[in-house]
């Protein structure tokens, strides 16, 4: 079954940097797009960062535009994200995202606090 398991996060003061790493399982990771959601308190989910199943392609949320880099390596099915200039306002639950057609998969999430 597919598996997306998210690690890396933790406690860092604004202008920190962290990586997040999702590793991933159950598909053939190379031929799907991957995603990272966040999801702060009493907000919303939104998309933080995508990118494409060979990796050329990527697309940012403006809020992270600069700050933030979503890489992959097909041959360890990983993908990471690096956070830098870290702000508080990033605080949130991480989240790896796959869209296999007909369904969406999440991972368990990874807590990034930003606070000094």
């Amino acid at each position: 079954q597919v598996q997306l398991v998210e690690s890396g996060g933790g406690l860092v003061q604004p202008g920190g940097s962290l990586r997040l790493s999702c590793v991933a399982s159950g598909f053939t990771f190379r031929s799907y797009g991957m995603s990272w959601y966040r999801q702060g308190p009493g907000k919303e989910r939104e998309l933080v960062a995508a990118i494409s199943s060979a990796g050329g392609s990527t697309n940012y949320a403006d809020s992270v535009k600069g700050r933030f880099t979503i890489s992959r390596d097909n041959v360890k099915n990983t993908v990471l994200l690096q956070m830098n200039s870290l702000k508080a306002e990033d605080t949130a639950v991480y989240f790896c995202n796959v869209l296999i057609p007909g369904t969406t998969y999440w991972g368990q999430g990874t807590q990034v606090t930003v606070s000094s």
